[in-house]
C-alpha cells in the first residue's frame, strides 16, 4: 500500500508531462516584475462542443491575464475580446482580431503592447474543454440572477444558483448576447466558472477518487496548448495563481471602461478603454498595488 501511495503521484506526473502539448508564443520581450499568465479560450469549434456550427478558422472568446506579483495579491483580469486596440502590423483593431490574424503570437505581443506586462506564460484551451474538464470534477455550481434563453449560446437558466454539467457550464461560459453588461457580463461569469472549478479540484476533494484525478487530468492536458517552455511544474504554479487570484485575497475584474460602445468606423461596436485610468490600473495590477476584490470594469458615470 506504501509503495502505491508514493507511485501513483510518480505515475500521475509522468502521465501528465506525456500529455502537455506546446505551440510558440511568446514574443521574447524584456522580462517584467512577477510572473504573468496570458490565457485564451479558443473558440474553433473544432471538436464540435458547440452544437456543430459550421465556423471557419479560430477566435478567442475569452481572454484573461493572470499575474502574480513579486509581492501582494495575484489578479486575474479578463481583456474584452472586442477591446479596441493596436495591433501589430495592422493598426487598430478589436482584441481577439490579433489570434484569428496571428495566433498566438500576435495575440501574446498585442495584449503586451495594451498592458506593458511581458507574458512569461501562454496558456490555450479550446472551449470545448471547459465541457470536459467541469464534467471531470462532477459539475460545479453557479448563479445568475436573471432568467436566460438564449439559442446562440445554449444558456437556458432560472434565476438563481444552480448545479450544472459540462455542457451547461460551457453555455454559461459563452453566453453574451442575451446579458445586458454583453462582453462585461461574460467576462464575470467565466471568472465565477473558473473560481468554481478551481474549488471543485481541490486535493481534498479528489484526494479519495484516483478515477477522477486521471478524468481531470486526460480532459484538461487534452484541451489544452501551452507556450514551449512550460511544463507540468509551471502548469502546477498556474493552478496556485488562480486558486489565489480568485480566493478571497485576490483580485479579479476588468479594466477601467470608457465606452462598453466605442464605434471608430469600419469594425463595428468594440470595447473602449480608459486611457488616462487603464495605464495606471495595469502598473498597479504588475506591482500587486491592488485591493483584494473585484476590480474596474465598468464604464465611468
Amino acid at each position: 500500500m506504501l509503495v502505491l501511495l508514493l507511485a501513483w503521484p510518480v505515475a500521475l506526473l509522468v502521465r501528465a508531462q506525456d500529455r502537455i502539448q506546446h505551440v510558440a508564443a511568446l514574443s521574447g520581450a524584456a522580462g517584467t516584475p512577477g510572473t504573468t499568465y496570458l490565457l485564451a479560450g479558443s473558440d474553433s469549434r473544432a471538436d464540435g462542443a458547440v452544437g456543430g456550427e459550421a465556423v471557419e478558422g479560430a477566435r478567442t472568446d475569452s481572454i484573461l491575464l493572470l499575474h502574480v506579483p513579486s509581492s501582494g495579491p495575484s489578479a486575474l483580469i479578463s481583456l474584452p475580446r472586442d477591446t479596441y486596440v493596436e495591433v501589430p502590423g495592422y493598426g487598430p483593431a478589436k482584441l481577439n482580431s490579433a489570434y484569428a490574424w496571428g495566433q498566438a503570437p500576435l495575440l501574446v505581443a498585442t495584449v503586451e503592447g495594451l498592458t506593458g506586462l511581458t507574458v512569461d506564460h501562454y496558456v490555450e484551451i479550446g472551449m470545448g474543454g471547459v465541457e470536459q474538464v467541469v464534467d471531470a470534477v462532477g459539475g460545479v455550481n453557479l448563479c445568475y440572477d436573471a432568467d436566460v434563453s438564449d439559442p446562440d449560446s445554449g444558456m437556458v437558466w432560472t434565476a438563481g444558483c444552480h448545479d450544472v454539467d459540462g455542457e451547461q457550464a460551457l453555455a454559461f461560459a459563452r453566453m453574451r448576447k442575451a446579458d445586458p453588461l454583453g462582453d462585461v457580463g461574460r467576462a464575470q461569469r467565466q471568472r465565477q466558472l473558473i473560481g468554481a472549478v478551481m474549488a471543485a479540484v481541490s486535493p481534498a476533494s479528489l484526494a479519495l477518487h484516483p478515477g477522477r484525478q486521471t478524468d481531470l487530468l486526460d480532459a484538461g492536458l487534452g484541451a489544452v496548448r501551452v507556450d514551449d517552455g512550460m511544463g507540468v511544474t509551471d502548469l502546477a504554479r498556474l493552478a496556485l495563481a488562480f486558486r489565489s487570484a480568485t480566493g478571497p485575497g485576490g483580485v479579479t475584474g476588468a479594466p477601467p471602461i470608457a465606452d462598453n460602445d466605442y464605434r471608430p468606423g469600419n469594425i463595428g461596436s468594440t470595447v473602449l478603454l480608459d486611457e488616462t485610468a487603464a495605464p495606471q490600473f495595469f502598473a498597479d495590477v504588475r506591482d500587486g498595488v491592488l485591493p483584494p476584490g473585484p476590480v474596474g470594469g465598468a464604464p465611468a458615470a
